[in-house]
């Protein structure tokens, strides 16, 4: 009788050794809490690493249990001590922490439209005082469209402009008729209408300025001006 319970009192006592844990989880955990054996293990565990628990089951804590050593020895991706003494263990070393999303590459910035304004004299285009194109205005039309058929076209403006002899409505619907008349031959060479706009600005728009106030005789004026009677092309797209 005296050596059963000198045993029993053994079997305690080693118990006692590994300590029972102090500070219980809110809630028993019951699930199989396998231990990397690598370092210092601060719980009892089998031969599977897996930390022996109560019948409530509470971790055992060995001799070497510290709140540190319950925060560094791991079970899988955390700590320990979550499982075991998650009253102990920081909650944001317990929990998961979402990957941010990696960021969606920028798209490539879209070209950005490149504009090129031709300016075409008049004299070349029409007869003085017309908005008839002479064959010489054809190709340097011609010309142009092939250049607009390269790019990815968004817009060719065509704007009209006379001298300043005439009356301004007079001017003002010369400028117009030359305008279309460009936007006619454009679309004859495949361009598309609704990528054509024009504009008429008679004589409000001259480049001599006041160089040929001094000119004297009709033919010298004209001749003058001719820098006035021009068709500005401006092509707008992208390559």
């Amino acid at each position: 009788m005296i050596k059963q319970t000198k045993k029993q009192m053994f079997l305690l006592a080693a118990i006692a050794s590994l300590a029972f844990t102090a500070a219980p989880s809110a809630l028993a955990q019951t699930q199989d809490v396998v231990v990397d054996p690598a370092g210092v293990v601060p719980y009892v565990i089998d031969a599977r690493n897996v930390v022996a628990r109560s019948g409530t089951g509470l971790c055992w804590r060995t001799g070497y249990w510290s709140p540190a050593a319950a925060e560094t020895a791991m079970a899988g991706e955390f700590p320990v001590g979550c499982q075991c003494d998650s009253d102990i263990v920081p909650a944001d070393k317990c929990t998961k922490v979402a990957e941010a999303p990696a960021p969606a590459p920028a798209p490539a910035p879209a070209p950005r439209p490149t504009a090129e304004k031709v300016q075409l004299s008049a004299d070349a285009l029409f007869d003085f005082d017309k908005a008839v194109l002479k064959p010489e205005g054809m190709q340097r039309l011609d010309q142009l469209a092939e250049q607009a058929k390269a790019l990815r076209l968004e817009v060719i403006l065509a704007v009209g402009h006379t001298d300043r002899i005439g009356s301004d409505s007079y001017n003002q619907a010369l400028s117009e008729r030359r305008a279309e008349a460009v936007k006619a031959y454009l679309v004859s060479r495949g361009i598309e209408a609704n990528r054509i706009y024009t504009e008429g600005k008679g004589k409000t728009q001259p480049v001599t300025g006041t160089q040929c106030d001094n000119v004297r005789g009709r033919a010298a004026l004209i001749s003058c001006l001719q820098p006035d009677r021009r068709v500005e092309v401006e092509v707008i797209g992208t390559r």
